[in-house]
């Protein structure tokens, strides 16, 4: 099982807490963590990823181990210490401003 700590606005659209677990096969990514995360909360379809493109939304970051994950390709293996469940894998949401 694979920890997915999301920000509170998605845990509201969701109806989840602050961490969520999803069960992953195969090979253990970001994508395959965030197609499963998709697969079992459909309301988040769109919200962490784009519709078509499956890019990342500009204001969220995704953080694994104290690695920023959020430029780094989707399919590159997660750190053991997130798929061993140690840790969770954080989807982050940015703040901008001026």
């Amino acid at each position: 099982m694979i920890r997915v700590r999301i920000p509170h606005h998605l845990r509201i659209l969701a109806r989840v807490g602050s961490e969520v677990k999803v069960e992953v096969g195969g090979p253990i990514t970001l994508r395959s963590v965030l197609d499963a995360l998709e697969g079992n909360f459909p309301m988040l379809r769109g919200t962490i990823r784009d519709h078509v493109t499956l890019q990342r939304r500009p204001y969220l970051r995704i953080f694994a181990s104290g690695l920023d994950l959020s430029h780094e390709s989707p399919d590159d293996p997660l750190p053991d210490r997130v798929v061993s469940g140690e840790e969770p894998l954080i989807v982050l949401g940015a703040i901008a401003g001026g």
